[in-house]
């Protein structure tokens, strides 16, 4: 049961860094490779207050989301000049920095050592020590940033949004000024990735710079991709199925001295005629 109670974190988690990334790729059309970056400004910036202040978790992770969406916003102001693929390789490039600081500056993030004792939050005098809670609290957080993205898609912000990813061009003839607009996007979904960094670090009580690699952030854009973009549902589903299979194929009763290679085929396989078959996804609603 502890098990499936850890799979089903997991996938909260990362449900949650799916709809943030949603946001950016699916609405706006912009294919950011950066998530990974904000996700691991959240957590560091939330393990580094409560292992060094003590501070309580939920401000420590607003506190989190704030620094990650001012670095976002200085990031952003950049990225949001470019699109398609001078836009990708910018965030890219950012990724790839934090991934260096959070690994080179010791004195501030311990390095590849990483920190150690996260405390797990607390409300009220009530622990989430269990997991259990922990999992109560993670849906909880889901629930809350699945109304958000839902709120911001449905409005008009979020129409023009949509705009811009079928034809930047023609928005901007109308006097919208589509920077704008795609760098408020970026912060905020920055932000949100925040809060699954911070889940993350207090889950694990364990972080250090090889979970907030440029790969995790191609498997977030996997996520999305394979789920469905500008689709919340899409979102969970994609992070649920590709947290789920590798499991999953734990127990297919391959021979013991090629089980790992042949997970790794099977997973592989599974996802190329899915890419092959259903190209926008499972519940996607335009292709990339």
């Amino acid at each position: 049961m502890e098990y499936l109670i850890h799979i089903a974190i997991l996938v909260s988690i990362y449900s949650i860094l799916g709809l943030s990334l949603n946001l950016v790729v699916g609405e706006a059309g912009l294919l950011s490779v950066t998530h990974a970056a904000f996700y691991g400004i959240g957590a560091y910036a939330t393990a580094l207050l409560l292992t060094e202040s003590g501070m309580n978790f939920f401000l420590a992770m607003l506190i989190g989301m704030v620094i990650t969406g001012a670095i976002a916003l200085l990031i952003g102001a950049v990225l949001s000049r470019f699109d398609g693929d001078f836009y990708a390789l910018g965030s890219l490039g950012f990724n790839v920095i934090v991934f260096s600081i959070l690994l080179n500056w010791q004195s501030l993030t311990n390095g590849p050592l990483g920190i150690p004792g996260i405390a797990r939050p607390s409300l009220f005098g009530f622990s989430f020590e269990s997991n259990t809670s922990f999992l109560t609290l993670s849906l909880v957080l889901l629930a809350l940033v699945w109304g958000i993205c839902t709120l911001i898609t449905r409005s008009s912000f979020g129409r023009v949004l949509h705009a811009i990813r079928e034809d930047e061009q023609a928005i901007q003839v109308f006097g919208y000024t589509t920077t704008y607009y795609k760098l408020v996007i970026f912060v905020l979904s920055a932000m949100l990735a925040a809060v699954a960094g911070a889940l993350f670090a207090s889950y694990i009580t364990f972080i250090d710079p090889s979970s907030f690699t440029v790969n995790e952030s191609i498997f977030m854009l996997s996520i999305i991709i394979l789920g469905g973009l500008a689709s919340h549902r899409g979102a969970v589903l994609g992070a649920a199925f590709l947290i789920i299979l590798p499991e999953a194929l734990r127990f297919a009763g391959f021979p013991t001295d090629v089980a790992a290679q042949m997970r790794q085929v099977t997973y592989g396989a599974i996802l190329i005629l899915l890419m092959l078959y259903r190209p926008q996804g499972l519940l996607g609603e335009y292709r990339l």
